[in-house]
């Protein structure tokens, strides 16, 4: 299904401004679905934006750009879709499409089903998306969850309309956390053998140390080498919770093997030609503040050991030397002030800073009947990703880690997830899908080549398959956000037009024509909700 008409009305209203010499370079023609269906199939409030440059009323712009468009219409194809172009409310122009447009791509969806759904925006551009990339020195948090479903997602997404995407997780495997890992993982074997104990703040204290130190003891691994042991031991961990969550990864990126690479000596070399790094203080600095930064950054200290920053200007460098031309990273909120470094060494490489996109995931916090949990029951510490899925699977904490914008703060409640009713978003979504697999069996009827969807006027109907259409340009906005918080949006809605269509109209035991025509929309349906779960990484029930 090609995304082109809301483009080609797009190009007609941005013409029409040419031709009134009311456009200028800076002007963008957003063109939009309404929210209320009342008021067209499309509109813009270009109106609104030129009124106060004009200096006229909205509506009387807008009257003007309109009978520009409807002399401009007649002359081209659109005179065959659009039907109407009217000012309405404040001065949004709304376009109003002929039935027939809408048939034809209900038509399409069933003769081609998810490839009809297809729109190639990405044009095979490579795009590396860095998600979860948490240390290995223990199990995955909720907050690891919740980035690890948006980033899955989102590849699904790009991968669909396009792009050539790749999924990766830096693996930070030195360092001062596997260092503390490893003698965390000391300390209880000292306490096996006897010793009493006082653990350090900031040491790894959860039983899971207790149980790699058992390990270790029985597999007499030796004291230097105790907190490598340990992450790769967690690392496996984190591998089979990804796995059953159904995430994976095309490449688990070593930290200690870029450090031994020389790739970050060779990224200091071209940065020190350049003539972005300089030494103050026995220390090497990065010139940041100029590209944006608020202040230089120390990328070796006076005493010869790098700060985070320097392996990480070398990896994102090397991400574009391997053949990425679009760079997107998941990063907890901790990592927010961390952002204009890492696009500033882009930039001083020559890249540019909008070849990375940051996405920024908010926290989750669980709840369970309203009431939130502060501890893990299990683990002493906090809420794990092993845990949601042991409650609730892996089909409603998918879906639920998604359904809140990644900007925003997600209440992921246990027993509403558990929930066999409509409560429940992901259930609603997919009984809707069984429902219309249930109907489509109990059929006896075929879908006929000669399908008559002219048939199809009822409100309901037409609204229904209006739904169906907004598909491309939700997954557009998933592109434009870097968040498939819409895609689950969009399904709920789908689902929620079904269940009003179906619960006012027949599908089956009407004329043979009409019944056809519905089982044809409803078929239409089913693509539609299966293609959509199936980019959340959600199973698509026959029964329920």
């Amino acid at each position: 299904m090609k995304n082109d008409l809301k483009e080609e009305l797009a190009a007609l209203v941005k013409d029409t401004l040419s031709r009134l010499s009311w456009l200028k370079e800076s002007d963008e023609i957003l063109m939009d679905l309404p929210t209320d269906k009342r008021f067209g199939d499309f509109t813009t409030n270009i109106a609104l934006q030129l009124s106060k440059e004009l200096k006229e009323k909205p509506r009387e712009v807008a009257s003007r750009i309109v009978e520009a468009i409807q002399q401009e219409i007649s002359k081209t194809g659109l005179k065959e879709i659009v039907t109407q172009v009217k000012v309405e409310g404040p001065g949004f122009i709304n376009f109003y499409l002929k039935e027939d447009y809408f048939y034809d791509k209900l038509g399409q969806i069933i003769s081609k089903g998810k490839d009809g759904l297809r729109i190639d925006l990405g044009k095979g551009k490579k795009v590396l998306i860095e998600f979860v990339s948490a240390n290995p020195t223990g199990s995955l948090s909720v907050a690891h969850a919740r980035q690890a479903a948006v980033g899955d997602c989102l590849a699904n997404i790009l991968s669909f309309i396009g792009f050539k995407v790749s999924r990766e997780y830096y693996l930070n495997d030195e360092g001062n956390q596997i260092n503390i890992l490893g003698k965390s993982v000391q300390l209880r074997l000292k306490e096996l053998k006897g010793e009493k104990i006082e653990f350090p703040e900031n040491y790894y204290q959860g039983e899971y140390i207790r149980d790699l130190a058992v390990q270790a003891q029985e597999e007499d691994i030796k004291e230097d080498d105790l907190g490598e042991f340990a992450a790769e031991r967690i690392l496996d961990v984190i591998k089979k919770e990804l796995d059953d969550f159904g995430v994976k990864f095309d490449c688990w990126y070593s930290q200690k093997k870029l450090a031994k690479s020389g790739k970050i000596e060779k990224a200091f070399a071209e940065l020190k030609e350049k003539g972005f790094l300089y030494e103050q203080d026995g220390a090497l600095w990065f010139k940041s503040t100029a590209f944006g930064d608020d202040k230089d950054r120390v990328i070796i200290k006076s005493d010869g050991s790098q700060t985070y920053l320097a392996p990480d200007i070398a990896y994102h460098q090397d991400k574009f030397n391997r053949g990425y031309s679009w760079l997107i990273n998941l990063w907890g909120p901790d990592h927010h002030g961390y952002i204009n470094r890492i696009k500033a060494s882009l930039e001083a490489f020559g890249h540019d800073q909008e070849d990375l996109s940051v996405v920024i995931v908010q926290l989750a916090t669980i709840f369970r009947n309203g009431q939130e949990i502060q501890m893990s029951t299990r683990r002493g510490q906090y809420i794990t990703l092993r845990e949601v899925l042991d409650e609730v699977g892996v089909d409603a904490a998918r879906f639920f880690f998604l359904m809140r914008r990644t900007s925003s703060h997600l209440d992921f409640d246990l027993e509403v997830a558990k929930k066999q009713s409509s409560e429940n978003p992901v259930y609603y979504v997919q009984y809707a899908h069984a429902r219309i697999c249930s109907i489509l069996r109990s059929s006896s009827a075929r879908l006929k080549n000669d399908l008559n969807l002219s048939l199809l006027k009822e409100k309901e109907e037409l609204n229904l398959i209006k739904k169906l259409l907004e598909f491309g340009p939700n997954l557009n906005i998933c592109l434009v956000t870097c968040d498939p918080y819409m895609l689950t949006v969009y399904l709920q809605e789908v689902a929620e037009s079904f269940h009003k269509f179906y619960d006012l109209h027949r599908v089956l035991g009407q004329d043979d024509d009409l019944t056809g025509a519905r089982l044809a929309l409803i078929k239409g349906v089913k693509i539609v909700l299966s293609c959509g779960l199936d980019l959340l990484g959600i199973t698509q029930p026959e029964t329920m």
